[in-house]
């Protein structure tokens, strides 16, 4: 049931790229936004589940949690992504980075208490995430158009596509897809992935929001300048404006 489900969204992304993307390049991105009756109506969708539901789990969740533990759960999460990225890292042809990544992954599983210590990194094994949507930036795939999709949030053709691949590639899907059930344990580990990453935005996107005269834009300007740095096929110039957060990740899984 789970792998039928994961490959229906994988085709389904495929074809997106293919759509929307063919021919469109970040330093051809029409600012315009051709979508964006959609995207708002959307990304008001995706902002009212927040308010009511996905950000007081959020809070309740920091309530009850000191910092410790929660960066604690953030590291064994970030562990989890270390077999994507050295599988990606393969594809394009890092493959020392690509052992580095295998070897914090087992350091770390195992030191590192289930990946809740960064045992690696003090042995001098830094981690370098990567995912198919860099391996795609890597071949020269465009990004398309800025997309807002109900749950998933900001995104583009090319990063919804490396999304569903790397779900096909992440642990749990292969510790889990033997199993009769295994679809509720994939779930519970994407609804928990959410929270933690929903909390590590709670002051951002609250400070986002109240400085912006337009929360929207504010945001596609965000995820869009973030994702112009993956561009390695272009030499396209910045953008006069920065939103580097140094903490990009969590902006580009920001649920609106």
């Amino acid at each position: 049931m789970k792998k039928t489900a994961l490959f229906s969204m994988a085709s389904a992304a495929v074809l997106l790229v293919a759509s929307c993307a063919s021919a469109t390049n970040l330093d051809q991105y029409d600012p315009d936004d051709p979508y964006e009756g959609f995207n708002r109506a959307m990304f008001e969708f995706n902002m009212t589940l927040d308010k009511y539901i996905l950000k007081p789990v959020a809070k309740g969740y920091r309530a009850i949690t000191s910092e410790d533990v929660r960066e604690r759960v953030r590291s064994a999460f970030n562990n989890i992504k270390e077999p994507i990225s050295a599988v990606n890292q393969i594809l394009q042809g890092e493959i020392k980075r690509s052992g580095v990544s295998v070897s914090r992954f087992v350091i770390n599983s195992t030191l590192g208490l289930g990946g809740t210590f960064d045992v690696a990194s003090g042995w001098g094994l830094e981690r370098h995430p990567d995912g198919f949507e860099e391996t795609l930036a890597k071949w020269c795939v465009p990004s398309g158009n800025y997309l807002v999709l109900p749950f998933i949030g900001s995104t583009t053709p090319r990063a919804f596509a490396g999304e569903i691949v790397d779900s096909f590639t992440s642990p749990v899907y292969w510790l889990t897809e033997d199993y009769e059930d295994g679809i509720y344990a994939y779930s519970a580990y994407v609804a928990a992935k959410t929270i933690v990453n929903r909390e590590a935005v709670l002051d951002l996107s609250d400070d986002l929001q109240r400085n912006s005269v337009d929360f929207y834009t504010t945001m596609k300007s965000a995820y869009m300048q973030n994702k112009s740095k993956l561009n390695s096929c272009s030499n396209e110039s910045q953008a006069s404006y920065d939103f580097d957060f140094e903490i990009e990740e969590e902006v580009d899984e920001m649920e609106f």
